[in-house]
């Protein structure tokens, strides 16, 4: 199990002093859920960045709080693209023995036959909804698309579950198919239905020239 540190934190804090935290390489959060009360906590950030990469998105951390350990998820964290850093992240405390559904990622493996010949792989779907206990949920799930052909999709249906868990996807739904590529007419071909349209219009002009002499 990984271990994060996390310390407390005074509850209703201003922005002043959240700005202050994040100055000091820290990440303002907050801890709630199975038999915890709402806590206000702080996280070194480079810490929380490692710990993530190494769990995964679902992963389950073991969160030190003042010398109090709690097994926690990451419910969703809130990101500055400007600053390009995380401002702030919301713990969920779990039960372990206690199904969650969430979303995990699905990962194409394998190069496709058909994207050899031409065709274009299409991902419509790129997670799938899967309920498991904490500890049963996968990182992600891979879908092998080495044998499809121009023209062959893979539906959930198709995906062979390796672990303790179950997908909640409607068996029919298309995760990933090859496609015929979109064909644009040839450089001569274009040139040539446009000269044609050219002929056309300087055809119709001089009819309507002749009938205005008449």
């Amino acid at each position: 199990m990984t271990t994060l540190q996390a310390q407390a934190r005074k509850s209703n804090q201003t922005g002043a002093e959240k700005k202050a935290i994040r100055e000091a390489g820290q990440i303002p959060g907050i801890i709630y859920g199975y038999n915890t009360e709402n806590t206000p906590i702080q996280v070194d950030e480079v810490e929380f960045i490692k710990t993530i990469r190494e769990v995964g998105r679902n992963g389950v951390i073991d969160l030190n709080i003042d010398s109090n350990s709690t097994k926690v998820m990451v419910a969703e964290y809130q990101f500055d693209s400007m600053k390009n850093a995380i401002t702030h992240i919301d713990f969920i405390a779990i039960n372990m023995t206690e199904e969650r559904t969430v979303g995990v990622t699905i990962e194409l493996v394998g190069e496709a036959v058909g994207a050899k010949e031409g065709g274009v792989v299409d991902q419509p779907l790129f997670e799938l909804e899967v309920t498991a206990t904490p500890a049963n949920i996968p990182e992600s799930i891979e879908v092998d698309v080495t044998e499809l052909q121009i023209g062959d999709s893979i539906h959930v249906s198709d995906i062979k579950v390796n672990g303790d868990f179950t997908i909640e996807e409607d068996a029919e739904t298309t995760v990933v198919s090859v496609v015929p590529p979109t064909e644009e007419p040839a450089e001569d071909e274009a040139a040539e239905e446009g000269t044609e349209q050219e002929v056309e219009v300087i055809g119709e002009e001089k009819e309507e020239e002749g009938s205005s002499e008449e």
